[in-house]
């Protein structure tokens, strides 16, 4: 039998990927470190494992202690993890912008979590890092591995992270780029790199308004990336580069990278990738770029992945409200046919042949061979639709579309703007047949409407 005694056995060695299609616009191959296939879900268990270890045999976390940590969560997941498999109690401590995920998930796997505010001095009572302080003086027996400051920290990077990359690349990497939290992991990467290859360049990822890049420090939304403070795992001479990103730019990217490459990270994945994006387009076609992705997308549903979020914070274009609708067409153009569409007296089998072949989920029932106005159309057929039908009476496959349609999709003009299209969509309609005049001149889905406006400006 093929088996491990925990999941902490599986930290560490997570691959490396080929971004093709987030890297269509710059002339190398971007290649990411996904870390969010390490069992708890992010770069963070290499050092939670790490730290309990080195407290474990320095006498500082005896059985039955507690572990108290400010984190972000992630930190506190590779920490809970450990935790449950040897025995110790978890209190954990976070500031009030973390997601309601992270928050239920230390939760789940019975840790206390301590919630404080952001927007406060790092020395104010108030702030994470001192709640954390408290709580370790006084709670008996209690350890604060304190990610900020434990070497342990950029020493796990250093051991594991780096040596893999340099494996994977087979030595040929140029460019490492990865964002700047407590530092351990751009400082062990990077100090593990340049010991085998001097030359290799080193970029940090900043979110605009922490301290690492330069500028004015003020709070910002990304999560578990950048600081208010200089941390001692961080060794800046590492760096050779900082790029600072914004909180849109990393939200926007990182929902990119999902919907391109179906690697699904968080907020500060994008703030990476974006870095990442923008030096690469300095760079020459066979320059090697890595850059580390560092947590799962999945802790950020209500916040980066929830359109009304990022709506409610302006990281939806607004100017997409008023935009009209001939735009939005002319954005999809050439990804499909102006309208995918099926005739009455052709079959059921045939239509979901063509539904197949184009990847939609509706199209129009036309009645002639050439669309020339709008009262051409006679009808819909939708890929719900027809699966009902066909489940219930196979026999159905071999019907005319004419037997089966349903009525036509709701239109709308092409002057006509997002929002006023935003409407027409409903829980029945998934999409809307778009006219110039009386000439019909697209589909549009929901999704189209929404690749639209988080496209990249």
């Amino acid at each position: 039998m093929q088996t491990v005694s925990s999941l902490i056995d599986l930290v560490g060695n997570t691959p490396l990927v080929r971004l093709e299609r987030f890297s269509g616009q710059v002339p190398p191959t971007i290649l990411a470190k996904v870390e969010y296939l390490n069992p708890g879900g992010s770069v963070k268990d290499r050092i939670g494992l790490a730290m309990v270890e080195a407290a474990e045999r320095a006498g500082r976390l005896a059985p039955g202690g507690t572990i108290v940590e400010p984190t972000s969560g992630n930190t506190g997941m590779g920490l809970a993890m450990v935790a449950v498999q040897r025995g110790y109690r978890c209190v954990f401590v976070m500031p009030d912008k973390m997601s309601r995920e992270k928050i239920d998930l230390l939760r789940a796997f019975g840790a206390e979590v301590v919630v404080c505010p952001t927007a406060v001095e790092p020395d104010d009572p108030r702030s994470y890092y001192r709640t954390a302080d408290r709580l370790t003086a006084e709670i008996p027996g209690a350890f604060q591995p304190n990610q900020y400051f434990n070497q342990a920290n950029p020493d796990a990077h250093e051991a594991t992270t780096g040596p893999e990359i340099w494996e994977q690349t087979d030595g040929r990497i140029d460019v490492f780029v990865a964002g700047i939290g407590t530092g351990g992991t751009i400082t062990g990467v990077g100090r593990y790199l340049k010991r085998r290859k001097p030359e290799v360049q080193i970029v940090g990822a900043d979110p605009e308004g922490s301290i690492f890049a330069g500028g004015g420090v003020h709070p910002y939304l990304v999560e578990g990336v950048g600081e208010d403070f200089w941390p001692e795992t961080y060794d800046p001479s590492v760096v050779d580069r900082y790029v600072s990103v914004s909180d849109r730019d990393s939200f926007l990217v990182a929902r990119e990278l999902t919907r391109r490459e179906g690697i699904m990270v968080g907020g500060s994945g994008g703030t990476a990738a974006h870095a990442a994006r923008v030096v690469a387009a300095e760079l020459d076609r066979d320059a090697v770029v890595v850059v580390l992705l560092p947590d799962t997308g999945r802790n950020y549903l209500s916040k980066l992945y929830n359109d009304d979020w990022m709506a409610a914070n302006g990281f939806l274009r607004r100017r997409g409200a008023d935009t009209r609708l001939s735009v939005v067409l002319a954005a999809k153009q050439g990804r499909l046919p102006a309208i995918v569409h099926m005739h009455p007296d052709e079959t059921v089998r045939q239509a979901i042949a063509i539904l197949h072949e184009f990847d939609v989920s509706q199209m129009p029932v036309v009645k002639r061979d050439t669309l020339e106005s709008r009262d051409d159309v006679i009808g819909s057929i939708r890929e719900r639709g027809l699966l009902e039908r066909v489940y219930h009476e196979p026999a159905t496959l071999d019907a005319t579309v004419a037997d089966v349609m349903e009525p036509p999709l709701p239109m709308v003009n092409d002057h006509d703007t997002v929002e006023s299209v935003m409407a027409a969509f409903s829980a029945d309609w998934q999409a809307v047949l778009v006219c110039s005049g009386a000439m019909p001149a697209g589909v549009l889905t929901r999704s189209d409407v929404l690749d639209f406006l988080v496209r990249p400006s």
